[in-house]
């Protein structure tokens, strides 16, 4: 039964907006690690916001969306983030180097969604060791700022068919 406010808005039942609050959750938050995987064509145009957003720290709900939006464990990135998880697990907002990682994660992941076919194409390339990368594994390379560039730059070779 929708109620007629003084505003002249209808008022839903409880139930639909409780609904509706789940359905939000499903969507990440603009700007946040999650938005970035699902727009990265469009994360660039907003650097200034992820920076800002880099600065303020990580909120730990965000970085639980981002692990179940690309399917994976937080375990799975204990040897790349700054920090331990079980160090994570006691914050509710991370520091700027692990929200940065975290947001370089994000952009990675969004940029290898973009490349590959699936999400899984992507996931088994960071696995497979490649000649272009000294016969490593991408995802052995991603502790380092250093690593997280060639990584990037051998996706945007293969996106271009440009193989070394």
């Amino acid at each position: 039964m929708n109620v007629k406010t003084s505003s002249g808005h209808s008022s839903k039942p409880a139930s639909r907006q409780s609904a509706k609050a789940v359905r939000r959750e499903n969507h990440p938050a603009k700007f946040s690690p999650a938005w970035v995987v699902i727009n990265a064509k469009d994360a660039p145009g907003y650097q200034m916001e992820l920076i800002d957003r880099i600065r303020d720290g990580v909120k730990k709900s965000d970085w639980k969306q981002l692990i179940l939006n690309i399917g994976a464990t937080e375990k799975e990135f204990e040897l790349i983030l700054p920090t331990s998880i079980s160090s994570m697990q006691k914050k509710s907002v991370y520091g700027r180097e692990t929200s940065e990682r975290i947001y370089e994660l994000a952009r990675l992941f969004g940029l290898g969604y973009e490349v590959f076919d699936t999400k899984e194409d992507f996931k088994n390339w960071l696995m497979t060791p490649s000649r272009a990368l000294g016969n490593k594994k991408p995802f052995e390379l991603l502790d380092s700022s250093f690593g997280f560039e060639m990584v990037e730059n051998e996706i945007a070779r293969i996106q271009y068919n440009v193989y070394s």
